[in-house]
């Protein structure tokens, strides 16, 4: 049509020099913003201060709709403040100059809250808090400055929770007796046992006592560890002392298989 444009630009779909953004594109809305004496159509991924949008089936034709309550900054539906103007504070989606009774006014929420007590970051009501002030501690509703000596306090959560104490299990049997990583060739050892922490203490609970034992041990009868043996050679039926692998004669010639090692293995 004329005076159509088709090639607009930001979120327009179709426009004109003369009105703007006449129709948007998907996840758009249509809002018309006052420009002196009239109005141009501009196209917004979210509606200004004061407006609240609505979607429809077709999405180029979403738009902005004014919020039908007073004060109201931003709303979620025509009847349903979200958040008021400076100077006026929310209650159950409308706006309010004044808080009723048991409910003080917040200027940083904007809202009617609770009057909570001075420790007391959030309330339930005057008497139970829900949250305290940095430095203090939730138990039962109230803000405590240190927890009861059964409790301790929980930095993360800001509350007093239960103590957790270290918790072991049963001793396993002793170890066989030994001496410098042997089990033979001497009379008196030490022997060890070990048991398992089947649940670790909290920062303030009663640690874990010790988990290993040791003691004195004294073998019945004293182990005679055996002899090593040699590996490297074999003597032949010829009195000659020959490599495993090669076959030939160590040294190059015969040996007095007197003086052979115990470990040698006659073939």
């Amino acid at each position: 049509s004329p005076g159509v444009n088709w090639g607009c630009h930001g979120g327009c779909l179709t426009c004109s020099d003369s009105n703007g953004c006449l129709s948007c594109k998907p996840r758009f809305f249509f809002f018309l913003e006052r420009s002196g004496m009239r109005q141009v159509g501009v196209c917004l991924s979210s509606c200004p201060s004061g407006y609240y949008g609505t979607r429809s089936r077709s999405p180029d034709i979403n738009k902005c709709t004014k919020c039908g309550l007073s004060n109201c900054d931003s709303c979620f539906n025509r009847n349903f403040c979200m958040r008021c103007k400076a100077g006026f504070y929310l209650l159950q989606g409308k706006c309010q100059e004044t808080c009723p009774e048991g409910l003080v006014p917040s200027d940083t929420q904007r809202e009617c809250v609770l009057d909570c007590s001075a420790e007391c970051d959030t309330c339930l009501n005057g008497d139970t808090c829900t949250k305290c002030k940095a430095g203090l501690y939730l138990l039962k509703g109230k803000c405590q400055h240190s927890c009861p000596v059964e409790l301790e306090p929980n930095e993360q959560l800001a509350e007093c929770i239960p103590k957790v104490h270290c918790e072991v299990g049963d001793w396993a049997d002793w170890s066989p007796c030994s001496r410098k990583g042997k089990t033979c060739g001497f009379k008196r050892g030490e022997e060890t046992r070990r048991r398992d922490i089947l649940r670790p203490p909290s920062p303030h609970g009663d640690p874990c006592p010790p988990t290993t034992e040791t003691r004195q041990c004294v073998v019945k009868k004293k182990k005679k560890c055996p002899e090593p043996i040699a590996t490297h050679g074999v003597m032949g039926t010829d009195g000659a002392l020959r490599d495993q692998e090669s076959g030939g004669f160590e040294g190059g010639g015969f040996r007095d298989p007197s003086r052979m090692s115990k470990g040698i293995q006659q073939i």
